[in-house]
């Protein structure tokens, strides 16, 4: 972590301070405080410090840096200890929990949803929509719960008047299957509510609109509410019963001199209206106490005009508090495990959330604080025990001799105000049960009779010096805390349940189904003998209890929120206020029960990891049989061995001055070996570059052998058989070569063609080879220049002689030849046919043409094959091959 931050930030867990004192304590939680870092481990503890402004150290990205992280691989953190939780939970089937307490306005709502938040992140990777449903159930809860949960008070715009505890259940994947809430001492008292259903007049300082932020938080409640399951009616009834409220608080009662009457009738219509009663009977609870006389007689007792006004705003308070417990219920019966078959789903285990008020000292404090106090008394009890037996579990399984470790034992203080019999608790409840007119002070001179000797309580009448007190008002409780002054006025009708019966039987009658369902008390008519319900402060102690059987039996993490100053200001660090904080939330006990053996303790392997660069014999792999022999050379070559404890898996480190040279001397090799491993790491990126080319240019080659074998290997496929088909081949298509082939394909194609030529000639008979002969010539003489030559006819030469070129003149013809060879003694007619002549007038004739080998002659048909002009002409090779070509009335163009 050190690492990571950087020590301009401070030491990042308050374990590795250089002395365990106030001084510097606090120092070192003001200088995170300014550098933006909020958040410093205890340990396993997290001390969160309110910064009173956003910072940017959440989110998905956030997340995913501690999602499986150890908590010192990352600087301290809310999702650290929610991480280590759920990892204990889910690798050893642990039930888990997180208890954040604090005092109002020190950030416990808003840790409580970030370690929400952490743990739907991480949970369901699968996306299966059961699962996704039971957590956005369980998110949904919060802003539900905080909308009638929480109050805006002097001291902190959000602030909880309630404590909660909810559990979160998990199936053996690690996935969230449901839950279960439990809230404690929800005070009734709230400041502000939203004015609906016909609301004419509400307390002057409330009567201005909602924000535009107010209007969006209520729309997000709205919409929670429908996510969780609540209908339309219940959403419905909600309001009419916080309207109900608020016109209970309008409510004002006179005296007429022998009865009260109600001023204003319209507010009690209604209010019967939103509760669903009859506006008579509303009337008569308002302003009658029914009563049942000894022998099973009815009456209606008036109440007095005091008696009224109590009894309405105890109405009020319970109608609030009936609420809420209700709305709680109502979401654990949706999120609650239904079905679950351990031998069939696996093991369920749980995390526990637990959102509870801090210590509380007010320049006036009363019953709540009490309360709120004593449940903190036990906690910080549980607290004590639980970090003292998880050192001692530790030390006993890695073989480290265990030292007694001294702290103060607040048992004490919790008998004071629980013992039976003894207890204030239990001089509440007596005074309470007690017949007749017993006061405030009456209870507090019994309280004075039977604690005054004991070490932690004491009253203005037991230290008649002590002008900080008042005579029959005050008691004091010297708390682990601090000493806090209670004034015990109201705490009798705070204890004792204040609400007539006349109020429980008239809600119990109301034709709205959710508000006869709060009140299943007010089923008993006043004739029925029915049990006296226990005290506010033995139900509180009761579930105090509860909890902290509950907590005692899971493994715990604890955050601790501070408040470090009353402006909401984010520069501003009251120190008085921070270590009046720090005291009462036993922080610096916490560091010395850390610190009373070993400050800081290591598996073998995550040490070794660590520091193995400052030990030659362990750089950079040692050769030794075991870790715990590698670490030991280390301490060995630093001289650390009278300050360290080998146990079974870990080092265990006495002082964190050895651990800042370790750090020190790793801090030094750093940049050095970061220089070795990259020039190292250089090279062999080198190396890979090179080795891949070579690899690149072996494929290449390998696939250019490849290209070409597979082209020799489809030219044989293809003419494998062309000696037997007809056309030798030369139908068959040639496949594309390769570009290293393209040569050798055209030298290939013309070898294959000659051969081919070859096939086709030496099926000629010897007699038509000079024919064939003139052909080629004619090809060549003659290629591209006319479509059609007469290759494919045999070449007669003499056409006009052959009677079946020329049937009606050959006769004729044969006559005048013999004449012409008479006459002009030639040997041979090399060609002879018809012809037609074109003069330079673009005029034709029809003529006849004889070659032979001495003389051309031009002839004329018409005229029985007169020679015309006759003319010897020199007849070259050139001018011979080109007479072999000519065909029966071929287009002969000469002069």
């Amino acid at each position: 972590m050190a690492e990571l931050e950087g020590l301009e930030f401070g030491k990042s867990d308050f374990v590795l301070l250089d002395e365990v004192t106030m001084e510097q304590f606090m120092e070192n939680l003001k200088l995170r405080f300014e550098k933006a870092r909020i958040y410093t481990f205890i340990g396993e503890v997290v001390v969160s410090v309110n910064p009173y402004r956003h910072l940017d150290i959440y989110g998905k990205e956030v997340i995913e840096d501690y999602r499986g992280r150890e908590l010192y691989e990352n600087p301290p953190h809310l999702y650290a200890v929610a991480d280590a939780a759920y990892k204990a939970m889910k690798r050893r089937a642990k039930d888990t929990c997180i208890v954040i307490s604090g005092e109002s306005g020190a950030g416990k709502t808003e840790a409580s949803k970030y370690i929400m938040q952490y743990i739907a992140a991480i949970t369901n990777p699968s996306q299966r929509a059961e699962v996704e449903s039971v957590k956005n159930v369980l998110l949904k809860s919060n802003c539900v719960l905080e909308a009638f949960g929480n109050a805006k008070t002097n001291r902190n715009d959000n602030s909880s008047r309630f404590g909660k505890y909810m559990d979160i259940n998990f199936n053996f994947n690690g996935d969230p299957t449901g839950g279960h809430i439990n809230n404690y001492l929800l005070e009734k008292v709230r400041p502000s509510v939203f004015s609906l259903f016909s609301l004419s007049l509400c307390h002057s300082k409330s009567s201005s609109q909602a924000s535009n932020n107010d209007s969006l938080c209520h729309k997000a409640v709205m919409a929670a509410l429908k996510v969780i399951g609540f209908t339309t009616e219940e959403i419905s009834s909600i309001y009419k019963i916080l309207s109900t409220i608020l016109h209970l608080g309008n409510l004002q009662f006179t005296s007429d001199g022998e009865h009260v009457v109600l001023v204003g009738e319209d507010t009690v219509k209604h209010i019967s209206e939103l509760t669903s009663t009859e506006p008579e009977n509303t009337r008569k609870a308002l302003l009658y106490r029914t009563v049942a006389t000894g022998g099973g007689e009815v009456i209606e007792k008036g109440h007095s005009e005091q008696e009224a006004s109590y009894g309405r705003d105890a109405f009020a308070k319970a109608l609030y508090e009936r609420l809420f417990a209700w709305i709680v219920g109502r979401i654990n019966s949706v999120i609650q495990v239904m079905d679950y078959n351990p031998a069939l789903h696996g093991k369920n285990t749980v995390i526990g959330v637990l959102d509870i008020y801090g210590f509380e000292i007010f320049d006036n404090n009363s019953f709540e604080q009490f309360c709120i106090n004593y449940c903190n008394e036990k906690l910080q009890q549980l607290f004590i025990e639980l970090i003292l037996r998880q050192e001692q579990d530790e030390y006993q399984r890695e073989g480290i001799t265990w030292q007694n470790i001294e702290y103060f034992n607040n048992q004490i203080i919790v008998d004071l105000v629980e013992q039976p019999h003894k207890g204030i608790i239990s001089v509440l409840d007596e005074a309470c049960l007690t017949a007749g007119k017993v006061t405030d002070t009456v209870c507090l001179d019994s309280m004075n009779k039977k604690l005054g000797q004991h070490p932690h309580y004491t009253s203005r009448k037991l230290c008649p010096a002590d002008k900080t007190m008042d005579f029959n008002r005050d008691f004091r409780i010297r708390h682990y805390a601090g000493d806090v002054t209670y004034s015990v006025e109201g705490f009798l009708d705070k204890n004792k349940d204040p609400l007539f019966q006349d109020f429980k039987r008239l809600m119990y009658n109301s034709s709205d189904p959710v508000l006869k369902e709060m009140w299943p008390d007010g089923k008993m008519s006043i004739t029925e003998v029915t049990k006296r319900p226990l005290t506010a402060a033995t139900l509180f102690k009761n579930s105090i209890i509860a909890l902290v059987d509950k907590l005692a039996c899971k493994e715990p993490y604890y955050v601790r929120c501070i408040k470090p100053n009353e402006v909401k200001s984010p520069l501003l660090f009251d120190d008085g206020r921070c270590q009046h904080q720090v005291a009462y939330l036993g922080l610096l006990e916490n560091v010395h029960v850390r610190r009373a053996g070993f400050a800081y303790r290591q598996p073998y392997a995550r040490f070794l990891q660590r520091y193995k660069m400052t030990c030659e014999y362990t750089w950079p792999n040692h050769l030794m049989s075991s870790d715990q022999e590698a670490v030991e050379a280390i301490v060995n070559q630093h001289g650390f061995e009278d300050d360290v404890a080998y146990g079974h898996t870990k080092l265990f480190v006495r002082t964190p001055r050895t651990l800042f040279t370790l750090e020190q001397e790793r801090a030094a090799l750093i940049p050095i070996l970061v220089l070795f491993l990259q020039k190292v790491w250089r090279g062999a990126l080198a190396r890979m570059r090179c080795r891949k080319i070579r690899a690149i240019y072996t494929i290449m080659a390998y696939y250019k052998c490849y290209k070409v074998k597979a082209h020799f290997w489809e030219v044989e496929r293809r003419f494998t058989n062309v000696r037997n088909m007809a056309d030798y081949g030369k139908s068959v298509e040639w496949p594309t070569p390769p570009a290293a082939l393209v040569q050798f394909h055209r030298i290939t194609q013309h070898l294959y063609r000659r051969w081919w030529a070859r096939q086709l000639i030496k099926n000629i008979p010897p007699s038509d080879m000079a024919e064939v002969r003139a052909k080629v010539a004619a090809l060549s003489a003659l290629s591209g220049e006319r479509v059609d030559w007469g290759y494919s006819r045999a070449w007669e030469r003499d056409y006009l002689t052959n009677a079946k070129d020329s049937p009606l003149t050959s006769t004729n013809f044969v006559r005048i030849t013999k004449e012409l060879k008479n006459k002009d003694q030639y040997s041979q007619v090399l060609f002879s046919c018809s012809v037609r002549m074109l003069n330079w007038f673009n005029n034709t004739k029809d003529r006849a043409l004889l070659i032979t080998d001495k003389h051309i002659y031009r002839l004329e048909p018409k005229k029985h094959f007169k020679v015309n002009n006759v003319k010897k002409y020199f007849l070259n090779k050139t001018f011979k091959l080109s007479c072999l070509i000519g065909l029966p009335n071929i287009k002969t163009l000469y002069k």
